[in-house]
C-alpha cells in the first residue's frame, strides 16, 4: 500500500493509496474524524472502511486533512478541509482517469465533509457515512440528497446521540430514486470501540446489496 503525497490547497497532503486491479475501476475516498480531538487517517474505522473498498476492487484513498501527521497547512473549521477533500478525488482521477463512479466515505467530522463534497461531485454516486454528528454540525446543505447511501451510529453515542441524529436524517429530502438508509450497531459508542468489526460487516452487508458480493481477493 503506497504512501502518496499529492498537492493540496494549503500545502503539500499525506496519503495511502491503493491502485485498483482493473482499469476504469470506481474510486473511494475516505475522511478521518477531528482533526483537533485525534482523527488521522490511521485511525481504526478509517482504516478498516479503506480495506473493505480496496478489497472490492476500487481505486481507494485514505489521507490527513490539513495540518494532521505530514500534511502542511492548519485546521481551518472545515471549509479548508472540503478543498482538501476535493483535491484527494481530483488526484485518484487523475492517475485513474476511467474511472466513472465515486464513492466517498466518512467518520464523525469526516462525514460531514464528505456528505459536503457529494453535493459538489455529480460522480459520487455513494456515500458511507459513519457516526455522522448532525446534531452539531448542519446538515441541511444535503437538499436534496443526490446520491443513496448508509448512515450508521452506535446505539450508545454520547458525542451524536441516535436519538438526536435519527431526527434530522430523516428529514432530509432526496432525489428521485435516492435512498438513504440508516443502521445502529448495538452497544457501540462514537469511537466503535470494541465494535469496529461489527460496523465493518455492518458496511460491508450494505455494500452487498448495493454493488453485489464481492469476489474474493484474489
Amino acid at each position: 500500500m503506497p504512501e502518496v503525497i499529492f498537492t493540496g490547497p494549503a500545502g503539500r497532503l499525506e496519503g495511502r493509496y491503493q491502485a485498483p486491479k482493473k482499469r476504469g475501476a470506481p474510486i473511494a475516498i475516505i475522511l478521518h474524524p477531528h482533526p483537533q480531538f485525534g482523527g488521522t487517517m490511521n485511525n481504526q474505522i478509517v482504516y478498516n472502511l479503506f480495506y473493505t473498498f480496496a478489497n472490492r476492487g476500487f481505486a481507494a484513498l485514505r489521507f490527513n486533512f490539513r495540518g494532521v501527521g505530514r500534511s502542511q497547512g492548519s485546521f481551518d473549521h472545515g471549509s479548508g478541509e472540503l478543498s482538501d477533500a476535493a483535491a484527494a478525488l481530483d488526484w485518484v482521477q487523475s492517475v485513474n482517469p476511467e474511472a466513472k463512479a465515486c464513492w466517498i466515505a466518512g467518520v464523525s467530522f469526516g462525514s460531514w465533509i464528505g456528505m459536503q463534497l457529494l453535493m459538489r461531485r455529480p460522480e459520487i454516486e455513494g456515500f458511507i457515512s459513519i457516526a455522522a454528528m448532525a446534531n452539531r454540525y448542519d446538515f441541511t446543505f444535503l437538499a436534496p440528497c443526490p446520491s443513496s447511501g448508509l448512515f450508521v451510529h452506535g446505539s450508545e453515542d454520547r458525542v451524536a446521540p441516535a436519538r438526536e441524529v435519527m431526527p434530522v436524517i430523516e428529514k432530509v429530502k432526496v432525489q428521485k430514486g435516492v435512498i438513504i438508509e440508516h443502521q445502529v450497531v448495538e452497544g457501540a459508542n462514537h469511537f466503535f470501540d470494541g465494535k469496529v468489526e461489527e460496523l465493518t460487516q455492518t458496511v460491508d452487508t450494505y455494500l452487498d446489496k448495493r454493488l453485489g458480493k464481492r469476489e474474493e481477493a484474489a
